[in-house]
């Protein structure tokens, strides 16, 4: 179990930079505005369609969410939580016509909140792991934080293709998974490590890298934000090699209710067929880290 929370901890620690409460009004503020450009992942196979188990009549599903991680999960306008996770696990019990509760909890409590039965089911960006399904059963990924590349924009940029990179300066975050991605796979192009993304974020715009790598949530919103002032774009597609950057996040729930994982994959499935996933998906995400 410790070593599970160190996990998250870490997890947490690398991709928090730049998810400020600020960042969360602006997502509120203009989903809407931007949908037409956002792009919306699936990760559901409309070729295997789920079975909807029998949970029992009354049911009460009590949820646990931290609230300092926006765009997933964070304190709204009206103080009550929210964010991306936090509406998808609402709108899940709504498909399933069941009564749910969401609590708030310190991040690094959750877990151990869940084992003793504190509350049925995490919505929290706790990565999926091998040591996190010996204890919890999971749902199937709701989402998967990628990695991005982001350089300058300029006007009619050309098409991006791996052969870009040859001879180019790459910021990243030292210590990084999306360093050692770079090592293992960018060749060709030289690598500026720097301490926290912030300062790779300023060396891109003051000319000192031409990209930077990094985890596409942060850069979605730093692009999206007034930090970076319209300076820069997405180049290329997402990376999502989960020997890196992790199998995704999904709902978390004891062992002995695997009933309930099961009802809420069978959920998950119905709304993004339903179109309630990319409802909330632009609410959330006005620029798609996808």
């Amino acid at each position: 179990m410790r070593y599970i929370v160190s996990v998250v901890a870490r997890f947490r620690r690398k991709i928090k930079v730049a998810l400020t409460a600020s960042a969360a009004m602006f997502l509120l503020a203009t989903g809407a505005a931007q949908a037409q450009s956002v792009m919306i992942p699936n990760f559901w196979d409309p070729k295997a369609p789920l079975d909807r188990p029998d949970l029992p009549a009354g049911r009460t599903i009590r949820f646990l969410v931290d609230d300092d991680f926006p765009p997933l999960h964070f304190t709204g306008l009206d103080g009550a939580p929210t964010g991306f996770s936090v509406e998808l696990a609402r709108a899940a019990c709504e498909r399933l016509g069941l009564t749910c509760t969401v609590q708030v909890r310190r991040f690094d409590t959750l877990l151990n909140a869940l084992g003793e039965k504190q509350g049925d089911v995490v919505a929290a960006a706790i990565p999926i792991t091998a040591d996190l399904r010996k204890r919890f059963t999971v749902t199937a990924p709701y989402f998967k934080i990628p990695a991005r590349l982001v350089t300058k924009q300029v006007k009619d940029m050309p098409a991006f293709t791996p052969s870009a990179l040859q001879g180019k300066t790459i910021g990243v975050l030292e210590g990084s998974a999306h360093e050692a991605f770079a090592k293992a796979f960018m060749h060709g192009a030289t690598l500026k490590p720097y301490p926290e993304l912030t300062a790779a974020q300023a060396a891109l715009k003051a000319g000192e890298v031409e990209y930077i790598f990094a985890d596409g949530v942060s850069l979605a919103l730093w692009i999206g934000g007034e930090d970076a002032g319209g300076c820069c774009a997405f180049a290329g597609g997402p990376y999502l090699e989960s020997r890196f950057f992790g199998e995704g996040i999904g709902f978390i729930a004891r062992s002995e209710d695997d009933n309930i994982r099961r009802a809420l994959d069978y959920a998950l499935q119905q709304l993004w067929k339903e179109g309630k996933y990319a409802e909330l998906y632009l609410r959330f995400f006005p620029v798609s880290p996808y």
